[in-house]
């Protein structure tokens, strides 16, 4: 028969070592006979944890011949921290070995070049696949059923249990919390995220009231202790009382009604939105991404899309929701809201009926929509650049910022949650203060008359602070993301994306190319020629030698359909990523960048 591309595996390295296994650190020779799965992922990253989700089912299902191990490779200096990884996978549900690369040594060995990356390895520690993106699923279960298949035939596949082991259960009031929301009778409503519940405390921000949802991870309506949520984050209160949540990996807006405690679904499927599907319709059926935030504003409810970098708006009168801003690119760009471009935006507030903020998280920015629907930008440069620095907004640093909340004086406290910080812009006099410091993972504040209560995720609290007449100074601090760049030759560059369909599928092209690749630089002079959108997945680009570093953006997308004539109505799968790569200008370096969407999982002749 045909064999496949035989590449040996690089070992697993990780200065910060293994999380999930009980303390055991694990080499590729201890997996050997399993058929292994990296999962190189950032928990910053909203594309890494969609896979973490589209995993689950195949963790399970193969439990005895798959071990899926996650390869933290971190984007942010904060998600270096080991203390951060270990709150990363309790907080999203890991139940898998982790090993902690904050080095990105494995992700070297690997020549990987964006996250999320998964690679597949054969139970004799041979390379068999390589998928950037998410979609991949699907196609990774048929790939690991081939090779249970063939190695149970040669005798080289060992089943059994794995090697994950659970950490020990905390009890804390909270695990995790997301967002909080001020009630009218002066209680507070807190998403309590890591543990699927929404719950109710007094006005202390300590005593809890009750639960709303199982704890369990489900999309289902009822009571309190029959509705079921999934990571929920986002509240706003809508002008009748009733609360709106962003049930983020539900994919879906739901409404809880304090009064009776009844949860019902009001926008999304359930399923994940994918490009293609509809973006404007009855909100039930139109499909949403990974909802992270939502604000009530100009009488909708505008939807902080993380998982297509857009927002969006809920009309609860006529029960139809439609795309408010964004193009679906990731980046930082300004302009009319159909062509504005965000990256993960994840907090929102609202300034009356002018201004809407935005905490675009993956930019390190804080942004705003005006009255007519054109996004501006009031801190930030764009997704590599990003610190703790105060001053004038133009040279100001955030780190990953997921909350936004409007002050009394038309200023606004930004949870810089990266820099463990709340930091406050003023727009009349452009300067960015920092408020506090030694916050851990703050994601929302809350207004409370003279003071400001904190959700401070990573201590699983809300912490309530006196607004000071006077920030906090702290020494300024600044980076840019730490990956090394590629030397390419100035002048001619062929970009090649790679991607073959996999086994039993073939490119969908019914209705006309299957295939989408859109290039931009940054700075913009960096590309002499070849920016833009076409269907052909490679392109010859010409890079501006006058300009000696910048970053390529590289957004491709490929459909496939199971190829099996008998099958009038075959599934068809996306595959979809978002590349930015560093590049460094150099006389004589390679004229070609190839960069894999999928690849190695086709047969070779042998």
């Amino acid at each position: 028969m045909a064999t496949r591309a035989r590449v040996r595996a690089p070992e697993l390295i990780g200065k910060g070592g293994w999380l999930n296994t009980g303390g055991k650190q694990y080499t590729l020779a201890d997996l050997r006979g399993r058929i292994v799965i990296l999962d190189f992922w950032t928990f910053c990253c909203i594309n890494c944890l969609h896979v973490l989700d589209e995993l689950r089912e195949l963790e399970e299902k193969h439990r005895d011949t798959v071990v899926i191990i996650g390869v933290h490779s971190p984007k942010f200096v904060h998600e270096a921290e080991h203390q951060a990884v270990v709150d990363a996978v309790e907080r999203y549900g890991v139940h898998h070995p982790v090993l902690d690369d904050p080095e990105l040594a494995t992700w070297k060995q690997y020549a990987v070049r964006a996250w999320p990356t998964l690679v597949v390895i054969d139970p004799e520690g041979y390379v068999v696949a390589q998928h950037a993106g998410e979609g991949h699923a699907t196609a990774i279960e048929r790939l690991v059923e081939e090779l249970e298949t063939e190695h149970a035939a040669k005798g080289t596949l060992r089943r059994g249990d794995g090697p994950y082991v659970p950490p020990e259960p905390v009890a804390t009031h909270l695990r995790f919390p997301g967002k909080a929301l001020l009630l009218a009778d002066g209680r507070f409503l807190v998403s309590d995220t890591t543990r699927h519940q929404l719950v109710e405390l007094e006005p202390d921000g300590e005593t809890v009231v009750r639960r709303y949802g199982s704890g369990e991870r489900g999309l289902t309506d009822g009571g309190p202790g029959e509705a079921s949520f999934n990571e929920p984050q986002g509240l706003t209160a809508l002008p009748d009382g009733r609360v709106v949540v962003a049930d983020t990996v539900n994919h879906a807006l739901r409404v809880l009604d304090p009064g009776t405690g009844v949860t019902s679904t009001v926008a999304g499927t359930g399923a994940q939105w994918w490009q293609g599907s509809p973006t404007s319709g009855p909100a039930r059926e139109v499909a949403l991404s990974s909802p992270w935030d939502v604000a009530w504003w100009r009488g909708e409810v505008w939807i902080a899309m993380a998982g297509v970098h857009q927002l969006w708006a809920y009309d609860p009168e006529s029960g139809t929701v439609r795309v408010a801003a964004g193009t679906t690119n990731e980046g930082l760009v300004d302009g009319p809201g159909e062509e504005a471009w965000f990256a993960q935006p994840s907090g929102l507030a609202t300034a009356g009926e002018d201004r809407l903020w935005v905490a675009d998280s993956e930019n390190s920015a804080l942004r705003y929509v005006d009255g007519e629907g054109a996004v501006h930008t009031a801190v930030g440069s764009g997704l590599f650049d990003f610190g703790h620095r105060d001053g004038a907004a133009g040279q100001a640093l955030l780190q990953h910022p997921l909350g936004v909340t409007a002050l009394p004086d038309g200023s606004v406290a930004v949870a810089d949650t990266y820099n463990h910080a709340l930091r406050r812009y003023d727009p009349a006099s452009d300067e960015v203060t920092t408020l506090a410091t030694d916050l851990r993972e703050p994601s929302d504040a809350v207004l409370l008359g003279e003071d400001i209560v904190v959700v401070e995720s990573a201590r699983h609290r809300l912490t309530r602070l006196r607004l000071p007449e006077e920030a906090v100074r702290v020494e300024a601090v600044a980076h840019r993301t730490r990956r090394q760049a590629t030397e390419v030759a100035p002048g001619a560059l062929r970009l090649e994306v790679i991607f073959r369909a996999p086994a039993g599928q073939k490119l969908d092209e019914r209705y006309g190319p299957s295939t989408r690749l859109l290039v931009s630089a940054t700075p913009p002079e960096l590309l002499a020629a070849g920016e833009g959108t076409e269907t052909d997945l490679s392109r010859e680009l010409t890079l501006n030698p006058a300009v000696p570093e910048g970053v390529l953006h590289v957004s491709a997308m490929a459909a496939s359909c199971d190829d099996d004539p008998a099958n009038e109505y075959p599934a068809c799968h996306v595959h979809q990523q978002d590349w930015g790569v560093p590049v460094k200008l150099t006389e004589g370096a390679t004229a070609r960048l190839p960069l894999i969407l999928a690849g190695l999982d086709t047969d070779t002749e042998g």
